[in-house]
């Protein structure tokens, strides 16, 4: 089920980046970044639809995949 970002509260909304970003195998190339820099920019990409928030009711998790 697709998750209209902006109707998350701030504070889960950073909560789900974050948990994104520290997944093994996340790959943002050559460079090394910061954790601010990392979820500026997946929050750049929620907002220009890059990417979408999706929940899964069976495992009752939040993903974060690339828009079609």
């Amino acid at each position: 089920m697709e998750i209209p970002h902006n109707q998350l509260s701030k504070e889960t909304l950073l909560a789900v980046i974050e948990e994104f970003i520290s997944r093994e195998g996340t790959d943002y190339g050559h460079r090394e970044y910061t954790i601010d820099e990392k979820v500026e920019m997946v929050k750049s990409q929620l907002i220009s639809g890059k990417i979408k928030l999706f929940f899964d009711t069976k495992t009752s998790s939040c993903n974060l995949v690339k828009a079609d």
